[in-house]
C-alpha cells in the first residue's frame, strides 16, 4: 500500500541523486549509517541531517532540512513515527521531489499530505534493500 514497485523504482533511478538522510550521524552502529553507505555506493549524494550537524561519509551535515543550501531530491527519514510527519512537511516545504520513510516508520496522515502535495512517497521500506534488487 505504501510502496508500489513503480514508485520505488522511480525514486531510486530517476528522481535525482541528492538524498538528505534525516537522523544520519557518524555513529557506525546505527542503521542510517549503513544505508547511507549503500546509497553512496549506488551513486547517490548523501547529505546528513541531524541536530549535531556532523560530517558523515565526507559530506557536511546540517541541523535541519531548511539549512541545506542546495536542492534536495529525496528525503530519507530515520526518525520515529511520531516525528516523521513533521519531517515530511519540511520536505514538501524545501521542494524535495520524494520522501522515503524507513522500515517501521509509518504515518498515514503524512503519507496523504505528502502525496497531495505532489511528491512521490514510500513508507515502511528500506532503500538499501530495494536499490540492490534494481541493480
Amino acid at each position: 500500500m505504501y510502496a508500489d514497485t513503480e514508485t520505488i523504482a522511480r525514486i531510486l533511478t530517476s528522481t535525482g541523486d541528492t538524498w538528505a538522510v534525516v537522523g544520519l550521524s557518524d555513529n557506525r552502529g546505527r542503521a542510517a549509517y549503513g544505508v547511507a553507505e549503500t546509497l553512496r555506493r549506488f551513486g547517490k549524494r548523501v547529505v546528513p541531517v541531524h541536530p549535531k550537524a556532523e560530517t558523515v561519509h565526507g559530506e557536511q551535515g546540517y541541523a535541519s532540512l531548511a539549512d541545506i543550501p542546495f536542492p534536495v531530491d529525496v528525503v530519507d527519514v530515520f526518525v520515529n513515527s511520531a516525528l516523521a510527519g513533521q519531517v515530511a512537511d519540511e520536505a514538501v516545504a524545501i521542494g524535495a521531489k520524494a520522501v522515503w520513510f524507513q522500515l517501521g516508520v509509518i504515518d498515514e496522515a503524512a503519507y496523504e499530505r505528502t502525496r497531495e502535495a505532489g511528491l512521490d512517497m514510500v513508507m515502511d521500506r528500506c532503500p538499501a534493500i530495494e536499490i540492490g534488487s534494481l541493480a
